[in-house]
């Protein structure tokens, strides 16, 4: 599959690159893209949730009072479960969300997104961009330019561009990131796909 490279206002500068077919154009597996999704959520959560049991909770251990007689329920604490202040019966203790996918099916579900992006045309391609100082506003222009400026779109760079970089971070609608730290929930996530010309180069060895 070729992509005409553009330039920074949206114009064809008469180049083309090769996506591989290897990766941008295989079956693919929905459930693969579920999965490596899924892990990818629960390895965002911090699972620092807690709740006090009966016995973390500060009260008394006296016995409210006695066993027999009272024609009411047989209360031993006040922390007990049942009463306004006790602890809960099998509250949320700390806990490791993360779970293990193989590498292959991590990358079969790359792959998978990307196939669907390129078959939805929602992939471009252009030419590298050079800021001399940080500047929101060319980003801005940029993504106009392109006609991606009302969606989501991740901004898949070859390597590290500072400056490009730090020019997103005022954009909410624009994310970059390196195409070796490509992941399966960014790709879905996205409306758009711009990439820096030399980033479909990363993906090809990367993913092949």
């Amino acid at each position: 599959m070729e992509l005409a490279v553009l330039n920074t206002q949206g114009n064809e500068t008469g180049r083309k690159v090769t996506l591989s077919d290897a990766v941008f154009g295989v079956e693919a597996n929905d459930h693969a893209i579920y999965l490596d999704v899924k892990q990818y959520l629960a390895d965002q959560r911090q699972g620092t949730h807690k709740a006090k049991q009966r016995n973390e909770v500060a009260g008394s251990t006296r016995k409210l009072k006695r066993q027999k007689g009272t024609g009411g329920a047989r209360c031993g604490s006040i922390k007990s479960p049942l009463f306004p202040g006790g602890g809960r019966v099998f509250g949320p203790v700390p806990r490791d969300y993360s779970f293990k996918l193989n590498k292959k099916l991590k990358q079969l579900a790359r792959r998978s997104a990307l196939t669907y992006k390129a078959q939805a045309g929602a992939i471009t391609v252009i030419e590298a961009v050079t800021l001399d100082t940080p500047k929101t506003k060319a980003v801005v222009a940029l993504t106009e330019a392109l006609k991606v400026a009302e969606k989501k779109v991740l901004l898949v760079l070859p390597e590290t561009n500072v400056n490009l970089q730090l020019s997103c971070r005022n954009i909410p609608s624009v994310k970059p990131i390196l195409a070796c730290n490509l992941n399966t929930y960014e790709v879905m996530n996205a409306s758009a796909l711009v990439l820096v010309e030399g980033a479909e180069n990363v993906l090809n060895v990367m993913l092949a």
